[in-house]
């Protein structure tokens, strides 16, 4: 029965002292984030593997254009025809109805989910 008392004394002298400290580690927490702040300001290099001009199937050109661009502009380009033809399924934004010129690119699907049209767009660029 000794030990019993000295365990919740010993939690409620810990409560109190870690609640002290609380406060002096957010201080120390909010001066990095100030650093942190400032380090984003530098210039940010992109990686050259997106950045690296892909050749475009013609199939897939019929939407964006011949132009070699890197996978990001696709991706943008692909996204600006979708919402130029309103293409964006209405009850969920997530799918794309695939008009003509998209559904050659969609392998013949009429409707695909954002994701699954990176994964099938990717394999009209070499």
């Amino acid at each position: 029965m000794a030990t019993a008392p000295k365990k919740p004394a010993a939690k409620t002298a810990a409560k109190p002292a870690a609640a002290a400290k609380k406060p002096v580690a957010a201080k120390a927490a909010a001066a990095p984030k100030k650093e942190a702040a400032a380090k984003p300001a530098a210039a940010r290099k992109p990686n050259a593997a997106f950045m690296k001009p892909m050749t475009i199937s013609p199939t897939l050109a019929a939407v964006i254009g011949a132009a070699a661009i890197p996978r990001t502009e696709v991706t943008k380009k692909v996204w600006e025809y979708i919402k130029k033809h309103n293409l964006q399924d209405a009850e969920n934004k997530r799918n794309i109805n695939a008009d003509d010129k998209l559904k050659a690119v969609f392998g013949g699907k009429k409707q695909v989910s954002m994701f699954e049209m990176t994964k099938l767009i990717s394999g009209h660029l070499s």
